[in-house]
């Protein structure tokens, strides 16, 4: 197939360093050239693959000092795509909703992925809108507040089989890599190491939104003998931060979309602890590949346990369910069924006012941060 996937140009492709959705999109680019499919990516000039790849702008928008309107670049992103849209047989956004409008009114073949959270009070009317539109939700949990949408599937992450080496005999510290804001929840992994009396090594990035609540919450509880900040690592580095950890603490306190971190320290048989939030229950086998628990109390008493567990099982979920062949796979099948039936759905004829947004409430802890999300029970209704 003639495939073009479309990345957002925050981050290069892969990511030099912090980039969920960019390393999700170059491991999917490389798998689908691997199988012989001609695939061009449309991304940041710095970015490495060996698709043709088509650049809005040199580097990646995070680390270019010069960048003062990011979305200058991704508007010039979308003329390069839908200028080029007779070269495809099917486009693969990864940019949210941006393309929306262009998508309906050129009548492309094309599907989005979302990989982002779905339950802010200001997407059901625009999904309502373009209840027309191809999705694909990276874990069943991500897309329940959006029950109305076009979902053509669900496709979890998957990484390539040889980035990650299976580790059977690990040290003795546990991990959390990935970045430091009021919804991921590091002072709970910190808690329970301290608990334990077990290091607790922290991978991670600080966000210029999030760099007074690390001065004024986390940087504290950093001056510890337990506690060491390594700031944000590459690919090569976190294959033995994870892959010698005893086990990682994935404590995000949010509806976490996915969790790469997950199936990341799977791949190197690291079991996990994480909270039952969002998509962690379809990730994690609890008992078997790690411990989900509920509350922030119980991390620390399942860390303790993770030596139960046993490391190749947690390897051979990975290889299970896991991989980036399934991963092309499964996206091969949505791309083959929408390019098989390219018409559209009718648009059905809602007002915008007639929509009733979800209600949104955050709950917050002593701290005065963000301590876990909630939705009302009241689904959105749509007008009889």
């Amino acid at each position: 197939m003639r495939i073009a996937q479309v990345a957002p140009l925050y981050e290069s492709v892969p990511p030099r360093f912090y980039g969920g959705t960019e390393r999700v999109v170059s491991y999917l680019t490389e798998e689908l050239v691997r199988q012989g499919h001609e695939v061009t990516l449309f991304a940041s000039g710095d970015s490495v693959t060996r698709a043709r790849l088509v650049a809005p702008c040199l580097k990646a928008l995070r680390l270019d000092a010069e960048c003062i309107d990011k979305m200058a670049h991704h508007i010039l992103l979308l003329e390069r795509v839908f200028s080029s849209l007779d070269a495809f047989d099917i486009v693969h956004f990864h940019v949210d909703y941006m393309h929306f409008p262009l998508t309906r009114r050129m009548g492309a073949c094309a599907v989005t992925t979302l990989h982002g959270r779905l339950d802010l009070p200001d997407l059901p009317p625009l999904y309502h809108e373009f209840s027309d539109m191809p999705v694909v939700s990276i874990s069943d949990a991500q897309r329940r507040p959006l029950n109305h949408a076009r979902w053509v599937g669900t496709v979890h992450h998957g990484l390539p089989p040889a980035l990650y080496e299976f580790q059977p005999e690990p040290e003795n510290y546990f991990a959390f890599i990935g970045r430091i804001a009021p919804e991921k929840r590091v002072d709970i992994a910190i808690a329970a190491a301290k608990r334990l009396g077990v290091p607790l090594k922290i991978a991670a990035k600080v966000d210029a939104v999030d760099r007074e609540y690390f001065e004024d919450h986390i940087e504290p509880l950093l001056d510890h003998p337990l506690i060491e900040f390594i700031g944000e690592i590459n690919d090569a580095d976190k294959r033995a931060f994870l892959g010698n950890a005893r086990a990682l603490l994935f404590t995000a306190d949010w509806p976490e979309p996915f969790g790469l971190a997950m199936i990341e320290a799977l791949a190197c048989g690291t079991p996990v602890v994480a909270l039952r939030r969002g998509s962690v229950p379809e990730v994690i086998e609890d008992g078997v590949t790690g411990f989900i628990v509920d509350t922030a109390d119980e991390v620390a008493a399942a860390a303790a346990r993770t030596t139960e567990l046993s490391r190749r099982a947690c390897r051979d979920d990975f290889e299970r369910r896991f991989t980036v062949e399934r991963m092309a796979h499964d996206y091969l099948a949505v791309y083959r069924q929408l390019a098989e039936r390219p018409l559209l759905h009718a648009v059905p004829d809602v007002p915008v006012a007639a929509i009733q947004p979800r209600q949104f409430q955050s709950r917050r802890g002593s701290d005065g941060w963000g301590a876990d999300l909630e939705q009302a029970d009241a689904a959105t209704q749509l007008p009889n």
